[in-house]
């Protein structure tokens, strides 16, 4: 620790607006099992420090391998030399890693893989494709700079994927299910029985087999806990992002205080959550962790934030500049983002509709984060005919823009649900949990086959 205060004593700089390091030593195994066999087993190590020297609204960022003060001491030398500032610094020696090597504790549970492999196919004749993968990981991190204590931390994730494809009468039909969770695998397999979640992947397959043709229309739809949160992620969330904010691309922007969705609303960002895929002690930049209430009772209440983004807009500082590697630097980020439940129950909510759609699982999709127009694709859907749920559907396609859904929800439920992901933004992936209760929208743009409603 007396080498990483040194270190936060360096980069110390005159002229500067701030600066800041990340040393990172991570490991990880990934395993995939493809049609009764292993196809990869691989485990990679990574380790690296990344230097970033802000002076006024220009950033200058340097990263370079190896974990020691002597690689760390010379990325910031390359960092001053390129940010033009004059200093008597001099690299400091060599000396052991600033941070240990993390183990990842176990393999994969290659057995009980292979064991669920051969019992999806058991399960069902119509079973064409079974493949799972398995990935941990354990890093240490320390972060130092001028705006933030020097931080330390271990973290550790594990995640579990499975997909199963079937095929009746020449067409083939899929499903897809993944838990992951900030825990080492002993952890994860304590919590989690991944023979659930290969059955979930096979259950959705078949569901889908019996799917009619969704028909086309303007109508009600529920969206159920188990959809995760999706929608409410691509849709909103990244539009409360201060950059995106700051660079007038959001449908936020100059909403701070207004109400910007259903007065029974409200939208949290909470990177604390013991456990979550999304859960973090202190972000990329070495601000602790805290919970961020985005919208209250409808009403917008806070961007989410990195310090430049804080500094330069004049926002509250979140705690969510969040960086993939070292390799990058932090930009703002959500971490676990759900709406928080409500007092309904999600029965009474179904039973309300008349006619309308179910989702229970969201799939891909497109959203424009400048207008909130967004195009999602339901991989598990039903119709609901006369406050009961009819049959599955197929196809079904949800358009709509983002805020008006926020206005136009009518219900929410008394349960909550996460869900783990990667998310994506300007080549970052970082992991992100989202959640939501039941919802009911008043109505949305649903595209499908049946346009002529046929079966309803």
């Amino acid at each position: 620790m007396d080498r990483l205060f040194e270190l936060k004593n360096i980069l110390d700089l005159p002229g500067i607006s701030f600066s800041d390091a990340f040393i990172q030593r991570s490991g990880s195994r990934h395993a995939i099992f493809d049609n009764g066999k292993f196809e990869e087993v691989s485990a990679t190590q990574t380790e690296g420090v990344g230097v970033r020297i802000v002076v006024g609204d220009r950033t200058y960022f340097t990263h370079s391998t190896g974990a020691t003060s002597l690689e760390a001491g010379l990325c910031i030398s390359e960092g001053i030399r390129r940010a033009g500032i004059s200093t008597n610094f001099k690299p400091l020696r060599k000396g052991p890693p600033l941070v240990p090597l993390p183990e990842v504790s176990i393999d994969a549970p290659f057995a009980r893989i292979r064991e669920l492999g051969a019992d999806i196919r058991k399960e069902s004749s119509m079973v064409k494709q079974v493949s799972f993968g398995w990935s941990s990981g354990a890093a240490e991190i320390a972060v130092l700079g001028t705006e933030s204590p020097v931080c330390r931390a271990s973290s550790f994730s594990t995640r579990f994927s499975a997909s199963v494809v079937i095929e009746k009468d020449g067409s083939l039909f899929s499903g897809r299910e993944v838990s992951a969770f900030r825990l080492p695998p002993e952890s994860f397999l304590g919590i989690t029985d991944i023979g659930d979640v290969a059955f979930e992947a096979l259950r959705r397959a078949l569901v889908m087999v019996e799917a009619k043709p969704c028909p086309a229309g303007i109508m009600p739809v529920v969206l159920a806990g188990e959809a995760g949160g999706t929608m409410i992620h691509e849709a909103c969330g990244h539009s409360l992002e201060a950059d995106i904010i700051m660079k007038d691309y959001s449908t936020f922007r100059n909403s701070m205080g207004k109400l910007v969705a259903s007065p029974i609303v409200s939208l949290m960002d909470d990177p604390t959550i013991p456990g979550l895929f999304g859960s973090y002690a202190f972000d990329g930049e070495g601000t602790v962790s805290r919970g961020t209430l985005l919208i209250k009772d409808g009403v917008l209440q806070s961007f989410l934030t990195d310090i430049q983004s804080s500094i330069q807009g004049g926002f509250l500082r979140t705690g969510n500049g969040r960086r993939s590697s070292y390799r990058v630097p932090p930009m703002p980020r959500m971490s676990n983002t759900f709406i928080m439940k409500g007092e309904v129950d999600p029965g009474s909510i179904v039973s309300g509709v008349r006619e309308g759609l179910l989702v229970k699982k969201m799939g891909g999709g497109e959203v424009n984060p400048t207008s909130g127009d967004f195009v999602f694709h339901v991989t598990e859907g039903y119709l609901i005919k006369n406050g009961k749920i009819s049959w599955p559907v197929k196809n079904a396609i949800l358009t709509g823009n983002g805020p008006q859904v926020l206005m136009d929800i009518e219900a929410v439920g008394n349960d909550i649900h996460f869900e783990a992901g990667m998310c994506g933004k300007s080549g970052q992936d970082i992991p992100v949990t989202d959640g939501q209760p039941t919802l009911l929208i008043r109505e949305i743009i649903v595209g499908g086959s049946d346009t002529g409603h046929e079966n309803y």
